[in-house]
């Protein structure tokens, strides 16, 4: 299906692997001009590097979003603004105890990372959408916005308020041409999760395969695939909300979960 996207320039975080690489895959194919941004600078160039195909459209930065410098180096890369912005940089923050385990520079890494690395790039790229009349902005929460877990309480509170973010924007910025909507993934095959079931399978002595298929049948009953997400498959979303075929969708928050939320509500 055509997207609509050729000739428009789109900026994707966190965009050295998973759900981010994915995305500017997608927007690429379909006649986008990227800007890939991520922190971590070698895996960013061969994430580049697998998209050589896509010649001059494909660019690159390194730059830490939790910092005005960043997003300053970010913003200074697009020099002519862009028409798309996704952001999917993020991470899970520390686990436990909301109370007891959790400290305040836990909370703040969190809220840093998650939440105003978001604002920040929005503020970066944002206002020239709405003076050209046509933007498209698309935020990647969690399912954890929807059914929070208790030894995930920073990303919950983090990634919930992006969800906030994202209405509040959509509702503010849609008459102006600029739609702002999300994507909530759940238990995606990332670094991130790659990260958390090799500390599961290392702490129980048990394979990683084991751990995954643990975690899906204790943590996850509701995920009904009962297998985890491929990033391919949250990038779809995001590209169609991307396009001029969501032309009429405002504050929305998609779920790419497999089923993990069970409620109908968020």
């Amino acid at each position: 299906m055509d997207l609509g996207l050729s000739g428009h320039r789109a900026v994707v975080t966190g965009a050295a692997a998973g759900i981010g690489g994915a995305t500017a895959h997608f927007l690429l194919a379909d006649g986008a001009s990227v800007l890939l941004t991520d922190l971590d600078g070698d895996q960013l160039a061969e994430t580049a590097e697998t998209l050589a195909e896509f010649g001059d459209r494909v660019s690159t930065v390194v730059a830490d979003l939790t910092t005005e410098d960043g997003v300053a180096a970010l913003k200074n890369a697009a020099p002519d603004g862009v028409d798309i912005l996704v952001h999917t940089a993020g991470i899970t923050g520390a686990k436990g105890d909301p109370l007891d385990d959790i400290t305040d520079d836990d909370w703040a890494e969190a809220w840093q990372t998650d939440f105003m690395s978001g604002v920040r790039v929005s503020r970066a790229f944002v206002p020239a959408m709405r003076e050209r009349g046509w933007g498209r902005v698309v935020f990647v929460t969690s399912e954890n916005v929807a059914q929070p877990y208790s030894d995930e309480a920073v990303y919950n509170a983090a990634k919930a308020a992006v969800l906030t973010l994202a209405k509040a924007m959509g509702q503010r910025y849609a008459p102006d041409g600029v739609l702002v909507n999300s994507v909530a993934p759940a238990f995606i095959a990332t670094d991130m999760t790659e990260g958390m079931m090799a500390k599961t399978a290392q702490e129980e002595g048990i394979t990683k395969e084991q751990a995954i298929e643990d975690f899906l049948e204790d943590d996850r009953p509701h995920l009904v695939l009962n297998r985890r997400g491929r990033p391919e498959e949250v990038a779809a979303v995001i590209a169609f909300l991307c396009s001029e075929r969501a032309s009429f969708v405002v504050g929305a928050n998609y779920r790419v979960d497999g089923g993990s939320v069970a409620s109908i509500d968020l």
